[in-house]
């Protein structure tokens, strides 16, 4: 059984934090160019109890459930890669998270491992309004830390994705919605 405490973070491109607010990381607005499609990268983490292993995967704009849905199987590959048989998904209420689409693309994915074996995968919501349950925010906080710049210019998603890469210790993956069924 690997067990993965699971959540999103958004890093805004444009909006640096205050140097003087590193607590709540307060953000200063930047004047977006108009020729950018997205002003935030969503950042996609999973962290295994007990063995701090991260697995990250990165998309453009806002968490929803279709990147969702492409971010299991990566869960799923890093569970069997640690010679386990379920993995255990520990996440918060949001709404891609208890999406009829994510819901049933997990249904339809444990009755596949039941016919022809593999990793089952079981989540757990956390209970509402208690994020500070998930031991993955804090890693947030201080990411954000680490790869923002006060006062820095606008970081693009390759700089920010590398930054983050480089912190976390883990390999670069994108996410595509457009490849999940």
């Amino acid at each position: 059984m690997a067990l993965w405490w699971q959540d999103e973070c958004w890093f805004s491109r444009f909006a640096q934090p205050n140097a003087h607010d590193w607590g709540g990381i307060r953000l200063i607005e930047r004047p977006i160019p108009p020729k950018e499609e997205h002003k935030a990268l969503a950042c996609y983490g999973a962290v295994r109890h007990g063995t701090d292993q991260m697995e990250l995967a990165f998309c453009p704009g806002q968490p929803n459930s279709a990147y969702m849905v492409a971010f299991l199987p990566q869960i799923l590959k890093a569970t069997a890669a640690a010679q386990r048989q379920i993995a255990i998904v520990i996440w918060d209420h949001a709404s891609w998270h208890k999406s009829k689409r994510v819901k049933q693309w997990i249904r339809a994915h444990n009755k596949q491992v039941k016919a022809n074996g593999g990793i089952r995968l079981i989540v757990w919501l956390l209970p509402k309004k208690a994020p500070w349950l998930n031991p993955i925010e804090p890693r947030w906080l201080h990411g954000k830390r680490a790869v923002l710049e006060p006062g820095a210019t606008e970081l693009t998603p390759a700089i920010l994705t590398q930054r983050l890469c480089a912190y976390y210790q883990t390999e670069y993956i994108s996410l595509d919605s457009n490849n999940v069924s």
